[in-house]
């Protein structure tokens, strides 16, 4: 059975447009052509697009596609690497809500004392840090404390004391930097620790939903594989 663009284009809701792009992006095994120069796809055809379409929730654009590259050409070790990718980049974002659960739960429920008695080597004895620990804490971004107008140390409010306490948790955890940067800036973003709450229960709905979207992209790729190759089409009468 043979299918022409629009055919299946329709079935998903796409433009004719679009399903030669992806032919030519190489998401698509390359299509027959007719006696005119037209396109004609296949059952597989069909199958690859149902599986990169199936993929694109949990893999993304750019992950998807490199995906069914790598199986279009025969690659396929370098096509389940790619899954694997994806997998334990969902892996690494679960486990980085469970350190930012328990930094959390390990915060005092008080604000810390407020400044300014709040200056840089108290804060780092209570953290069990060096105050050059800190300069570099404040460097790669995570905070950014005000200075004394008179002596220009630094100088510790107590959100960024509370702030910090957590990155201490997360640095624990084996995060690095940069991720415990960008962490703090999204709990910034929401509040308090306690309005932070909600934000981590949306994140745990959100990898949830990342995770089913990932079974389903497997088990479409795994139809795909599975499907024969295709037959020349006969051509047309």
């Amino acid at each position: 059975m043979s299918f022409r663009p629009i055919d299946l284009a329709r079935e998903h809701g796409l433009s004719t447009q679009a399903v030669r792009n992806y032919e030519r992006a190489g998401v698509l095994p390359p299509a027959d052509r007719s006696a005119h120069g037209y396109r004609r796809y296949g059952e597989r055809h069909a199958a690859a697009l149902r599986a990169f379409l199936a993929l694109l929730p949990g893999h993304g654009h750019p992950g998807a596609t490199a995906i069914m590259q790598a199986v279009n050409v025969g690659d396929l070790p370098a096509a389940l690497r790619l899954v694997d990718d994806g997998h334990a980049r969902l892996a690494e974002d679960r486990r980085t809500l469970d350190a930012v659960r328990t930094a959390l739960d390990h915060l005092p429920a008080d604000d810390p004392p407020a400044a300014p008695g709040t200056h840089i080597g108290p804060l780092a004895h209570r953290l069990g840090l060096r105050p050059a620990t800190l300069r570099a804490w404040e460097r790669a971004g995570l905070v950014s404390p005000p200075r004394d107008a008179r002596t220009g140390y630094r100088v510790y409010p107590p959100a960024q004391v509370r702030e910090l306490l957590l990155a201490e948790q997360l640095r624990r955890g084996g995060h690095g930097l940069a991720r415990t940067a960008e962490i703090l800036h999204h709990l910034r973003s929401a509040g308090s620790p306690e309005a932070v709450r909600p934000t981590l229960a949306a994140w745990q709905s959100r990898l949830t939903a990342r995770g089913r979207a990932l079974l389903t992209g497997a088990a479409a790729l795994h139809a795909y594989l599975d499907h024969p190759a295709q037959p020349p089409l006969q051509p047309e009468t």
